[in-house]
């Protein structure tokens, strides 16, 4: 059975790429940083559908905390699936917050980047040893790194450092044979960054959008699913936009 670990997956993309990967018949081990009710509505969720699947807490942004994570993690793939490793990590644990140029504060900018490029990268570092040689790495951008919105240029800019990173894991984890991608959304409808978006702003990007609306989790969560399969084995060091056809 393949196993995968995805950062927050108690709610949004995170959640909904759970349940795709389950219902593909893959063993789930999801993470969430303040909601553990939610988290394990998605195991209930995974469990009732004849899946397999832990929640664990983990705070992305709290790279000492990765060590214990990691040692909790292992505790649960023996304690579940009987093994000592798993097979792919989807980085989708994020943080948004909007503000002009002329209103970025050092705070703002210092915890979108921890959470959003620093805490993957040390992550994926300290999980390394357990992902298996041939093994896949997902990390969750956005399309803001390539369409600018105002308001939010540090998060769109955290998002196109953590695609270059995902180029540089490709390189570098290649003698693994480790596939690295990243899958960008477009305008999607999420809790990220608190909250979701009014009218106004959702009429507004699904008028840039080919196909004429939002997305929904359940859009980016079942591309996720699809990625991490065999039959996406030779797809590596890729940006994939999976908007819709957002501002073409």
């Amino acid at each position: 059975m393949t196993i995968v670990v995805i950062t927050g997956g108690s709610r949004g993309l995170g959640a909904a790429a759970a349940r795709a990967c389950a219902h593909r018949g893959m063993g789930v081990l999801l993470t969430y940083n303040a909601n553990p009710d939610s988290a394990m509505r998605v195991v209930d969720d995974i469990t009732a559908d004849g899946g397999t699947a832990v929640a664990l807490p983990l705070n992305i942004g709290d790279v000492a905390s990765f060590g214990e994570f990691r040692d909790s993690l292992q505790a649960a793939l023996r304690t579940t699936w009987g093994r000592e490793d798993f097979d792919a990590l989807v980085n989708n644990a994020g943080y948004a917050e909007v503000a002009p140029i002329a209103a970025v504060t050092e705070a703002h900018f210092d915890a979108l980047f921890s959470v959003n490029v620093k805490g993957p990268l040390f992550l994926t570092q300290t999980l390394l040893p357990r992902l298996i040689d041939g093994g896949h790495i997902v990390n969750i951008s956005s399309s803001s790194a390539r369409v600018a919105t105002p308001g939010v240029g540090v998060y769109a800019s955290s998002k196109g450092a953590l695609e270059v990173l995902t180029r540089y894991m490709a390189k570098e984890l290649g003698e693994r044979k480790i596939r690295v991608n990243a899958i960008a959304p477009g305008g999607s409808r999420t809790e990220l960054g608190g909250g979701g978006i009014n009218e106004e702003v959702e009429a507004a990007l699904a008028a840039q959008t080919a196909l004429g609306r939002m997305g929904e989790p359940e859009d980016i969560g079942t591309a996720v699913a699809a990625l991490l399969s065999k039959d996406n084995r030779w797809v590596n060091a890729q940006i994939i936009e999976v908007s819709g056809g957002y501002s073409i």
